[in-house]
């Protein structure tokens, strides 16, 4: 028998943006062990904005589990928060009632801050470096320093190690900004990987003294860019039957639901989604081809293909919960009907 440390990992109560949260319990399991083989364990839901002191308990549900590559028999535990009773999700608990589709892929591109001293990794002391430009996908110390890239670097192969689906990294526009990508298939899949992969960037980081800034606008009303996570999505029909008028009625869905997309892609975008800086207005929907300012970037690829293939939204912002997100995007797509669901009704 082997002892493992199994890292208990979960989303807190703080609104708008809840936090990370860990522990860490030990078992004994003859080999790494398999989901169903992990207990309920509970928590002080009074220190995590998930209770009253007179009445604390909350339960933490497995709900899915990888390799922890930092640690010597260690095991990453993504958990769902439930009620004392192990069966009521919390009410902070949105994984739990989310809409999810194995058939429906997502691809979130997350970009954060490196901050430091409170500034961006990078910035002077006083004022600003020289600006955007030689940032993006840039090289050489003037453009990225002498630490984030190996953060970056650490970070993608503790994600890879770990089994989650990351597909790339690269230094973003502003100075200290970076991004990274996760796919998967299903909003949860996707969703748990994106918080996977945001608590390894996270603790990865406590030991170079340097913090990760999520805030989807943290230089305020100047000419630096925002952060977002542009979701990327596909359903089945949309990859292999497509066509010109099923894709005009789903962006005519979006547009109707704007606000409810809006609502859950992430707090204050209104301070990101300006109009500026290849971003939409928070306010109107758009959609162009290969147009970076439109709410709904559509890919050449998907027009040469019949309109077949994925789009990306691109107003999820930095901060937005990944399930959410998925969730409003699967919601809006179910308002549209498709020709094999016309077919089925008549």
């Amino acid at each position: 028998m082997t002892k493992y440390k199994l890292e208990y990992i979960w989303l807190d109560g703080y609104t708008p943006v809840p936090n990370l949260r860990g522990k860490t319990q030990i078992k004994e399991f003859e080999t790494f062990p398999t989901l169903e083989q992990l207990p309920l364990w509970g928590f002080d839901g009074s220190s995590t904005m998930q209770a009253e002191g007179r009445s604390s308990d909350c339960v933490l549900k497995p709900v899915a589990i990888y390799p922890d590559p930092a640690r010597t028999n260690g095991a990453l535990v993504m958990c769902e928060v439930m009620m004392p009773d192990g069966v009521t999700p919390h009410a902070t608990n949105k994984r739990a009632t989310i809409l999810d589709d194995e058939g429906t892929w997502f691809g979130f591109e997350q970009e954060y801050f490196f901050y430091q001293d409170g500034r961006p990794l990078g910035f002077p002391e006083n004022g600003f470096p020289g600006p955007q430009g030689p940032y993006y996908t840039g090289v050489g110390f003037k453009n990225v320093g002498d630490v984030a890239r190996e953060i970056v670097e650490e970070h993608l192969d503790l994600c890879l190690a770990a089994g989650i689906n990351h597909e790339g990294i690269n230094a973003e526009v502003a100075k200290g900004q970076w991004e990274f990508q996760v796919f998967g298939k299903g909003s949860k899949r996707a969703a748990d990987e994106i918080w996977m992969a945001r608590y390894l960037l996270e603790r990865l980081t406590e030991k170079y003294g340097i913090d990760i800034e999520y805030h989807c606008k943290p230089l305020g009303d100047t000419d630096w860019n925002g952060s977002g996570m542009h979701c990327n999505f596909s359903t089945k029909y949309m990859r292999e039957v497509g066509g010109k008028e099923y894709f005009e009625a789903l962006m005519a869905a979006f547009e109707k639901n704007l606000m409810d997309h809006i609502d859950v892609y992430g707090p204050d975008n209104d301070k990101r989604l300006t109009g500026k800086h290849e971003t939409a207005p928070w306010n109107k929907f758009s959609y162009g081809v290969a147009d970076r300012g439109a709410s709904i970037r559509v890919p050449h690829s998907f027009v040469n293909n019949g309109y077949k293939g994925y789009l990306e939204d691109r107003r999820p912002n930095s901060q937005g919960d990944p399930y959410q997100i998925a969730s409003q995007v699967l919601k809006t797509i179910a308002e549209v009907p498709t020709a094999d669901s016309a077919s089925a009704a008549a």
